[in-house]
């Protein structure tokens, strides 16, 4: 088995380095009117666009001069001539020609556009680029250069690198044990190498996005660990019991390797589910995050059962494997009352004020959650050449200029196309919030015309999308009174579609992820108000985190910390889409974990809060762990990557440190005591219907006790 996986990942990575592809950053939202006006401009406006990299080379005259000085127009000139030469360089706009002199006189803009995409573009083509723009610096202009053609592909961050040092010292303090500690590690590792080389192989056949590889490392890599745990956890449990290593780890993985696969199945479920927004880019993401989800459950139970029979007692701490040595036996160990235990029982003691303060305390972080602004769009990072260029735009020509909207006008059913697109211009002039109109930009066949809005406000802001919504409003005028169409697209209006699709589609996937929760956990745990209670904390939870993330990357609080001033405003809009799918799969793991303890101590006797004592004590430490491995690895990623992964890395910490040490082990043993033997009420005729999932494996344990006994030849037994 371990031989399969070790050639598995061999014969992964060298398909990753033969057939990969590149990754895309566009957008795609079928049935939006943006999606369908960008569609009839590649029909009918091919010549518009070269769908390569492109700059946008912004310059401004030293103080007391104007672009109108021979000396600077000769530095400006030979900056268009210097790029023209690059053989790879499909078009250079003259900037006084084309209208790229502000107002003022002192700001212009050249665009430049290159006939390869930025992740192919020859270096000897930045190079030049680089090289020109320094010569022009050197006569005095300042220069800056913002757009795609000098984006680098991700560096590699050491964020993972530093979540799996911080995991592999939580795993060696909770085990005591080197080797225990080790097997999760590799095994994880093992199983998200093999999990991202089958994904970069996919992009070599299909369109991925950019960030589809490092969400599916951040999450598969967080998982693993915490699957391979719970089933060392496990196996440590089976060892002390007395059982031999291949017989702990076959236990291990039947029992605790069933909640293992419930709880993928939830995460992976939740990823799945995201195909219900219609929008591929956030499909072809969830899909490749559950893929590394769905091999991290599979690594779990095949690669690591087989290490820990090799393993042996080695993954026992010190302690008791000197016990062992001597002769002694761990099954019945008298230990110290643990921190778990002393803290369940503060817990119950106090469940009323603590209970009141864990959902005081959740509710109001989560108030930010009902002023959240939702957007696609992040602003360049503060003191870079991308960033100066967009400030000196919006000096010169006004803070729209960045955020374009093009208007797309089809004139082949109009009566008089002149007359519909004179009417075009002259009803997009009069909207409000209009800065310019430029004239109808005809195609070759006279059919289709490009007319661009300059807004009087930002992209961002509430005007712009208000003056989208004025222009499709006036489009149905246009088409009553001439037959001709109007639409509008562009990266603003792009943005704003899919902002909108996402936050329409937010309560629709909430209520299908809370439904899946409740109707899970009511057949793990056989009973309503168990569910009911962990569906609840859910939302609280989740609503905590959207918080804190408006407070951070919106209202700007800490924003000096993490070193984001300049970059908020806005939380970015696929994030409380995908923090809900994940989140809920993580608090369900959590759920599982604690309170399937507790329901067996009951069954078996004990009373409601002896039971979630004894719950507690067993599953706490092992969840304990599993919370700080996943926080670790999540918050290893808010540093070095765009805007959507250092948001969900950060939003991934903060909503598992308030599921898991909130929720989780605080207000359900406080709730747990509260409902006593209520809590597993659950109607006859419900239970005649609902199936037994068994998810801690107690009729594997059963059977395996039986098959012992029987085994066992006694006096009784022989005689009849």
């Amino acid at each position: 088995m371990v031989g399969f996986w070790v050639v598995l990942l061999v014969a992964g990575g060298v398909g990753a380095a033969t057939l990969s592809g590149p990754t895309v950053n566009t957008l795609s939202i079928p049935g939006t009117e943006s999606q369908a006006a960008q569609d009839l401009l590649a029909e009918r406006f091919p010549e518009s666009s070269t769908g390569g990299a492109s700059a946008r080379i912004v310059f401004e005259s030293p103080a007391g001069t104007t672009l109108a000085d021979p000396a600077i127009q000769r530095s400006v000139g030979e900056l268009v001539s210097a790029l023209g030469k690059d053989p790879e360089v499909a078009a250079v706009s003259d900037p006084y020609a084309s209208g790229g002199v502000s107002p003022t006189g002192t700001i212009g803009y050249m665009q430049v556009s290159y006939t390869a995409d930025s992740m192919d573009l020859p270096d000897s083509s930045k190079e030049l680029l680089e090289s020109a723009v320094h010569d022009a610096s050197d006569s005095g202009l300042a220069v800056d250069v913002a757009g795609n053609v000098l984006m680098e592909s991700s560096a590699e961050s050491m964020g993972e690198v530093i979540g799996v040092a911080i995991a592999a010292v939580v795993l060696t303090v909770t085990f005591g044990s080197l080797v225990a500690a080790g097997l999760p590690l590799i095994s994880a590792l093992i199983g998200i190498g093999i999990a991202i080389c089958t994904i970069t192989i996919a992009t070599g056949f299909i369109e991925l996005g950019s960030s589809t590889t490092v969400l599916a490392m951040m999450l598969g890599l967080a998982v693993a660990i915490d699957y391979s745990l719970f089933i060392v956890s496990r196996y440590r449990a089976e060892l002390r019991d007395g059982h031999d290593p291949e017989i702990a780890a076959g236990r291990a993985a039947g029992t605790a390797g069933s909640a293992v696969v419930f709880a993928g199945l939830t995460v992976l479920i939740a990823l799945a589910g995201l195909f219900v927004v219609n929008i591929p880019f956030l499909t072809s993401m969830g899909l490749a995050a559950a893929f590394a989800v769905a091999v991290a459950v599979v690594i779990s139970l095949t690669l690591l059962p087989a290490t820990l029979g090799f393993a042996g007692s080695r993954v026992l701490s010190r302690s008791d494997r000197r016990l062992l040595a001597s002769g002694g036996q761990l099954t019945h160990r008298k230990t110290k009352e643990g921190a778990g235990s002393r803290w369940a029982k503060f817990v119950i003691r106090r469940r009323v004020p603590v209970l009141l303060a864990s959902v005081l305390g959740l509710g109001l972080l989560a108030i930010p959650t009902f002023g959240i602004n939702l957007s696609l769009a992040s602003p360049p990072v503060p003191d870079t050449t991308a960033a100066r260029a967009t400030d000196r735009l919006s000096e010169g020509f006004g803070a729209g200029f960045s955020g374009p909207l093009m208007v797309v006008v089809d004139v082949a059913d109009a009566a008089d196309p002149a007359s519909a697109l004179s009417g075009a211009q002259e009803k997009l002039g009069a909207l409000p919030d209009v800065a310019a109109v430029t004239p109808p930009a005809l195609n070759q066949a006279g059919d289709t015309a490009v007319i661009t809005v300059v807004p009087s406000s930002g992209p961002e802001t509430e005007a712009t999308k208000a003056l989208v919504a004025d222009i499709r409003e006036v489009a149905g005028s246009l088409t009553d009174e001439t037959g001709a169409t109007m639409s509008v697209t562009g990266q603003t209006a792009l943005t704003i579609d899919v902002s909108d699709r996402l936050a329409d589609a937010l309560v629709p996937y909430l209520a299908l992820v809370v439904g899946l929760a409740f109707v899970l956990l009511m057949l793990v745990f056989r009973s309503i108000l168990v569910p009911l209670k962990a569906t609840l904390g859910f939302l609280l939870s989740i609503g905590a985190t959207f918080g804190v993330l408006v407070a951070i990357f919106q209202w700007g609080w800490v924003a000096g910390i993490l070193g984001i001033e300049g970059q908020t405003g806005s939380v970015v809009a696929m994030l409380p889409i995908f923090m809900i799918g994940i989140v809920f799969g993580l608090a369900m793991d959590y759920q599982v974990f604690l309170v399937t303890r507790m329901r067996e101590a009951f069954v078996h006797g004990d009373g409601p809060d002896e039971a979630v004592v004894k719950g507690f004590d067993q599953g706490a430490r092992v969840v304990t762990a599993a919370a700080l491995i996943m926080i670790a690895v999540f918050a290893g990623f808010i540093f070095g990557g765009d805007a959507f992964i250092m948001q969900i890395g950060l939003g991934l910490s903060f909503a598992v440190l308030f599921d898991a040490f909130v929720i989780r082990m605080t207000v359900v043993p406080a709730v747990m005591s509260l409902l006593g033997s209520k809590a597993w009420w659950f109607p006859a005729w419900l239970d005649r219907l609902v199936p037994n999932v068994d998810v801690e494996g107690e009729q594997l344990t059963a059977l395996l006790a039986d098959s012992r006994e029987s085994s066992e030849p006694t006096s009784d037994k022989l005689s009849v």
